[in-house]
């Protein structure tokens, strides 16, 4: 699993263009904008869920103001009940911690276990704001920036509709 400085050589060794802001660990939406940088971006809220029996994973992406209906949601993932992975699972699959969920982490997803969804309604925007591994900072990326991430990990953008 990488951490957050191999992470950041990975980004760099690959080029991708991002702006890093480094703030006091945060581990809520609500903390979050505390230290929101001044930017015109997309405040990502990444809940990670499994099915019923744990043998599906899915890093679903919305706004930090938005709620998700869970109910609605498993539908479009075509299951009949989801619900909050365990954090074992959160550590094996993402190498992350409760709180510092994100979508970087799917650099530490090798098997491509993990399905990638994101709220329709947010995929317009042109930048995210996104935790680099940690909860102690937030990187800005372009949409352009973040194909190229899903594609590099070798994972597919699925699309939800929220609440």
């Amino acid at each position: 699993m990488m951490n957050e400085k191999e992470f950041l050589a990975f980004l760099n060794a690959n080029g991708f263009v991002y702006e890093r802001v480094e703030h006091p660990a945060v581990f809520t939406c609500v903390e979050s904008e505390l230290h929101r940088p001044a930017v015109p971006a997309v405040s990502t809220k990444n809940l990670f869920l499994c099915d019923k029996k744990a043998r599906r994973f899915f890093l679903a992406v919305t706004a930090c103001e938005k709620t998700v209906k869970l109910d609605s949601l498993a539908k479009q993932l075509g299951i009949v009940n989801v619900r909050f992975a365990s954090e074992e699972n959160l550590a094996r699959l993402l190498g992350v911690t409760r709180g510092s969920v994100t979508m970087m982490g799917l650099a530490n997803d090798l098997e491509h276990v993990v399905e990638l969804w994101i709220d329709a309604e947010i995929w317009q925007g042109e930048y995210f704001l996104s935790h680099p591994l940690v909860n102690t900072a937030t990187l800005i990326l372009a949409k352009p920036e973040l194909e190229r991430f899903f594609a590099l990990t070798g994972h597919a953008l699925h699309i939800f509709e929220g609440a």
